[in-house]
């Protein structure tokens, strides 16, 4: 999804409590018209987690019949997008071609590199009705190396993506490898992205990663005597044999990997080189950018332009 929201970085806190914990991330909240969006990262003292950069809580969002989400065409370079739905369904369309509605429990990678156009609308047969939705938007850095890449478009259906039982803990890995599973979903550098269903003081161990970041979607956790509220994020540093309590039901989505160095960032633009994205900005403004396929007519404009 495109950067829509005024104010790139979030603030943050430093906690006590479970020595692991560096950090409590705690949205902005965002409306959009119609529904809210949640922005964890990029945060002020805290601009990646491993290899992400970005990660948007939108909804839940109930839409009445002829209304929905509705983003015309926009840019991206030097990330992959991530879209998860917990709710709903989203289409998506692209400069490759590409047209695939989006559906709870799929994951949906869209590889900008060098550059690539997407929107995300809806169905007629989804907005002609009331509907819900409800899900995260995550952007994850590309290596230096491969910043450069070919746009890319894949998808994986729910049913592909591995699951795991940890003692009476669902657990679903989207992205790398834990729990004793590896996800089939194309990565570019140690990633990691998963998600857990806790009932009320059900506990899960985290699994071992350099950087991680674990959110709160539904619910409440502790970790030692650090809380974590609802729609917030804890960044814990080489979480080994850390554990997590449900205060409650609980949904928690954990993303991590290796560090990647620095990015720079402007609206939907990231790299590793300044220059890089000051160039992004005038081939959109130029034109430059290929359209996407069946969606030509509409696009967002560089903000402040």
């Amino acid at each position: 999804m495109s950067n829509l929201a005024d104010q790139l970085e979030q603030g943050c806190e430093t906690v006590t409590g479970c020595a692991a914990v560096e950090l409590i991330l705690t949205p902005r909240v965002t409306d959009l018209g119609g529904f809210s969006v949640r922005r964890l990262l990029p945060a002020i003292g805290k601009k990646l987690i491993g290899p992400w950069v970005f990660f948007d809580h939108m909804g839940p969002a109930d839409f009445t019949a002829g209304s929905g989400i509705n983003v015309a065409p926009h840019p991206h370079i030097g990330i992959a997008t991530v879209t998860y739905l917990f709710e709903g369904e989203i289409l998506h369309r692209d400069s490759l071609g590409s047209l695939q509605p989006i559906r709870p429990g799929d994951i949906n990678l869209m590889v900008a590199g060098s550059g690539i156009v997407h929107s995300e609308r809806e169905r007629p047969e989804i907005s002609a009705e009331d509907h819900r939705l409800h899900g995260l938007q995550l952007w994850l850095a590309l290596p230096a190396d491969q910043e450069e890449t070919p746009p890319a478009f894949h998808h994986y259906p729910g049913a592909e993506i591995p699951t795991a039982d940890i003692d009476g803990v669902p657990v679903r890995v989207m992205m790398g490898q834990a729990y004793g599973v590896t996800s089939p979903v194309h990565t570019f550098s140690e990633t990691l992205y998963f998600e857990a269903h806790l009932r009320a003081g059900q506990s899960l161990t985290l699994p071992n990663t350099d950087e991680l970041g674990l959110y709160v979607a539904a619910g409440a956790v502790s970790l030692g005597d650090t809380e974590l509220a609802q729609y917030s994020m804890a960044v814990l540093q080489s979480p080994r044999s850390v554990v997590v309590t449900a205060q409650q039901e609980t949904r928690l989505a954990g993303i991590g990997g290796a560090p990647l160095g620095k990015r720079f960032m402007e609206w939907n633009f990231v790299s590793s080189r300044k220059e890089r994205i000051a160039q992004a900005k005038d081939d959109w403004m130029a034109g430059r950018f290929t359209k996407v396929v069946g969606d030509e007519e509409e696009w967002i404009p560089l903000p402040g332009r």
